[in-house]
């Protein structure tokens, strides 16, 4: 399948919480910062790249379930469990600036088809180790994870959160099911936006990505190899809403195009994050992981149906 090209002129998810007087205050002072002091406004923008905001949301607590907290590379990650201990187990994993119970809505549904829940909120964010972090960490998280509480049935991915699930996935981790729900397709057009969003120069733009590049400890451009993908026989599930605002449809268009065993789910009007707590998409997912033989839907559906037009 041909890569689609992913349009340039959409938000990053990492500063959706910046109002816009605010953004336009920040464009003003690394636009100047950028001029005056290049390697300043290079170490700011990757503070800010790497910093997730604090999620301020609650949500109701999982009956029986039982927080454990295992030490990964990252540091010490909060890790929730509930189910039968010798079940198997679906791992849920949060994205951006989230926190695990944040999927909690998937939870009680996969408990009722047999199954042992895992979550975690990943390093940096909720109650784990951390306030700066990156997709690495995240992958490194996963690992640790998957050593104590697997191995997995399947895993449940949410933005950047799917996109750590895949890249784990591509270095071994081993899913009979996987399901990603709004995942962006590139690291690299994820900075670029950033970037482009800040009002930083071409200059302090190639150094935010040679010190993202030190941090992560491998070229963007490797992460990013999706068509890496292809080698992957796990069947997968993908949901994306085609009016994600945070990371287009297209990234998953993408996706899909390079996994072998793949469908891919169009929602309408939820967005970026209510997608996470839609009936159907709970729904039509616990189905999915519960099928013993992971039957995929023969054309694309779209879930739910657009309201008819009065």
């Amino acid at each position: 399948m041909t890569a689609l090209a992913i349009p340039s002129n959409q938000f990053s998810t990492i500063v959706r919480f910046i109002g816009a007087a605010t953004r336009f205050s920040m464009r003003t002072y690394f636009h100047c910062l950028s001029r005056l002091h290049p390697e300043g406004a290079q170490r700011q923008a990757e503070r800010l790249f790497t910093t997730p905001p604090r999620h301020a949301r609650r949500y109701p607590a999982v009956a029986a379930a039982q927080r454990l907290t295992i030490l990964s590379e990252a540091g010490h990650l909060a890790v929730w469990q509930a189910g039968p201990e010798n079940a198997p187990a679906v791992l849920l994993v949060h994205g951006w600036g989230g926190i695990g119970a944040q999927l909690g809505g998937f939870v009680p549904p996969l408990l009722a088809q047999g199954f042992r829940v895992v979550w975690l909120d990943l390093p940096g964010h909720g109650e784990s180790d951390g306030r700066q972090t990156a997709l690495p960490d995240m992958v490194r998280a996963l690992r640790a994870v998957a050593a104590t509480c697997g191995p997995f049935h399947a895993a449940i991915g949410h933005s950047i959160g799917a996109a750590a699930i895949a890249l784990a996935m591509r270095g071994g981790l081993s899913l009979k099911r996987m399901v990603l729900i709004g995942a962006p397709a590139s690291l690299s057009d994820y900075m670029r936006s950033f970037a482009r969003l800040l009002g930083i120069s071409s200059e302090v733009r190639e150094r935010l990505r040679l010190g993202i590049e030190r941090r992560y400890g491998s070229k963007l451009d490797e992460l990013d190899r999706i068509e890496d993908l292809c080698r992957l026989e796990t069947p997968a599930l993908l949901f994306h809403d085609g009016e994600d605002r945070q990371v287009p449809f297209v990234h998953s268009q993408r996706i899909a195009g390079h996994l072998r065993r793949s469908q891919l789910v169009r929602t309408h009007g939820l967005g970026h994050y209510r997608i996470v707590r839609d009936a159907s998409v709970i729904a039509t997912t616990t189905r999915f992981i519960a099928d013993a033989g992971a039957r995929l839907p023969e054309c694309i559906p779209e879930l739910p149906l657009p309201a008819p037009l009065m």
